[in-house]
């Protein structure tokens, strides 16, 4: 994570309204494909504010809030919600409060972002702010301009030089962005949830045979065409017991069934996606999974297919981006241990499955009978 996210830029050496006016004007070429969150400092109070697709800061609070002894003000503005507290919010609040979101553009005169944009403008020089250069990834030249300034050349030159482009061409600024976007998407590993009970089947669904391997190897071997890591999430007496050529995942968040699996992952790589498949679908085949990764949106916290029994997100089915993970623990934390719940009410991509029989689960003796009779009919 960065200062305010995993995926933030800031924006910095030109005067704020400019920054504030280029913001505005890449807004209508990022979204709605892109979340994008702008942070800014309100110059007549000097408190630091943040808005959701909006380049306008929120304003002064209200004098009930600053004056009066309340802490803290949520109010809903319809077509936006406005949240206005007097304390400070300390580096770990701010990612918290725009873990929604998928690129935070931030104004880099007034705060650090992990990485930058700079502009080219003699209104605003650079040679106070070169600490704020860490990782520079875009320089634009303001009007008039042609070259750049000695001192950043100097600073930037034990690296490549970053793409130069024009600060009024905002079509090429904004297609740079959504590059470095999909550039940073995350590693998408696959994750075999085979660490249930099975008390309905009354054996070891992972272990069933409907296909020429068990359920953990088949599953694993329709992920290995898509995620360059397999791992199968068990619980820890079950890691030694797996069939040869399997990794195996032992749970570290234990008795939260199909979740503790998920979180488990997250836990081992909180920086990757991760493709989550139950072990108990033995009608899914590679349409599905190549479906489902072809349709990928990796700006939402999940890409789900929609389930064709009750309309509802299909979790064990789904690309869990790693934005996912916080909003998970956030969900346990208030006592929800239902992934379906954190899908529901998080930014997801829901999709209409290709095959909707591919989805149907097998839990009981009953049930795989006539899987099995119909596996071998087809």
């Amino acid at each position: 994570m960065g200062e305010f996210g995993r995926h933030e830029l800031a924006i910095l050496g030109a005067p704020c309204g400019d920054i504030q006016a280029l913001v505005a004007q890449l807004l209508p070429h990022l979204s709605p494909a892109l979340r994008v969150a702008y942070v800014d400092a309100d110059h007549a109070s000097g408190d630091a504010a943040t808005a959701d697709a909006a380049p306008e800061t929120t304003g002064r609070p209200t004098p009930y809030v600053s004056e009066n002894g309340l802490s803290a003000e949520l109010v809903d503005k319809i077509t936006y919600r406005q949240l206005n507290l007097t304390r400070a919010l300390d580096r770990f609040t701010q990612p918290e409060l725009l873990a929604h979101e998928s690129v935070v553009l931030v104004n880099g005169n007034h705060f650090r972002a992990r990485q930058q944009v700079v502009i080219v403008d003699p209104r605003k020089p650079l040679d106070k702010k070169l600490d704020r250069l860490t990782d520079v990834r875009l320089i634009l030249l303001a009007e008039g301009q042609t070259d750049l300034p000695a001192v950043l050349a100097q600073h930037l030159s034990e690296a490549p030089l970053p793409p130069v482009l024009r600060l009024a061409d905002t079509a090429a600024v904004a297609s740079f962005i959504r590059q470095w976007y999909l550039r940073a998407a995350p590693v998408l590993r696959g994750l075999v949830l085979a660490g249930g009970r099975s008390e309905r089947m009354q054996t070891d669904k992972g272990a069933l045979h409907y296909h020429r391997l068990d359920q953990r190897q088949h599953t694993a071997a329709l992920l290995g065409e898509f995620c360059p890591d397999v791992r199968v999430s068990v619980r820890p007496d079950q890691a030694a017991n797996l069939p040869a050529g399997l990794k195996a995942l032992p749970d570290t968040f234990l008795n939260l069934g199909p979740l503790g699996g998920v979180l488990s992952a997250f836990q081992a790589d909180p920086n990757a996606a991760w493709l989550v498949l139950a072990c108990d679908l033995p009608f899914l085949t590679r349409t599905t999974l190549e479906f489902l990764v072809a349709n990928r949106q990796p700006a939402r916290a999940a890409t789900a297919l929609k389930s064709p029994w009750n309309d509802f997100p299909e979790p064990l089915v789904t690309i869990w981006e790693p934005r996912s993970y916080g909003q998970l623990l956030r969900f346990l934390a208030l006592g929800y241990s239902c992934p379906r719940k954190t899908l529901i009410n998080s930014d997801i991509e829901l999709l209409a499955p290709p095959v909707p029989e591919e989805l149907r689960n097998v839990n009981t003796p009953e049930e795989r009978e006539a899987a099995t009779q119909e596996l071998k009919a087809g």
